[in-house]
């Protein structure tokens, strides 16, 4: 008896999809085996599920240090050299991305000190009584206002220190 013809598309049943995700990566990995045992064929495969986890089948297991006593010193340092420029490939490819993170946090750091100077500026106008770059809330406070309720905290401004340590915000009654 012969098997039924299957539509290929998406399978919408989540557990129906994760059984037959199943079967048939076990599939593949039978008849990459057998391909590789039958032909004398190198076969890697490699498959991402939906969840992003990885599955692997390589045919030569000597990449893995394993199954090694069959070669000889010429075969050795062949699948050594090999080893070896993938590492410092991988190497590479790691310290450049790495580089290029770190590059991005310097940058983001510089960017946030030089928005911590404005809102210093600010804040000391804001004391100061200059409120033109201060905006008025919505409820209809005025600019007037706004400084007072910012500044009447405390008897006098918060000192602005030119430094650039953590800067840090107290909420709350001043003690007396």
């Amino acid at each position: 008896m012969a098997r039924e013809k299957i539509k290929i598309k998406k399978i919408d049943n989540l557990t129906a999809r994760q059984v037959t995700f199943s079967k048939r990566r076990r599939g593949l990995f039978k008849k990459a085996e057998e391909l590789s045992v039958l032909c004398d064929a190198d076969v890697a495969l490699i498959i991402f599920s939906a969840t992003g986890k990885l599955f692997e089948f390589a045919s030569s297991r000597q990449m893995r240090g394993e199954d090694l006593q069959g070669l000889n010193i010429d075969e050795l340092q062949k699948l050594e050299m090999l080893l070896e420029s993938g590492l410092k490939r991988i190497i590479h490819t790691k310290d450049d991305r790495i580089t290029n993170e770190i590059s991005c946090l310097e940058n983001k750091g510089a960017m946030l000190l030089e928005e911590n100077k404005q809102l210093k500026q600010k804040m000391a106008a804001m004391c100061k009584g200059k409120t033109t770059d201060i905006v008025a809330g919505e409820e209809g406070m005025s600019s007037e206002s706004v400084t007072n309720n910012v500044c009447s905290c405390s008897s006098s401004c918060p000192p602005l220190e030119d430094d650039s340590s953590d800067t840090s915000l107290k909420l709350g009654l001043p003690f007396t």
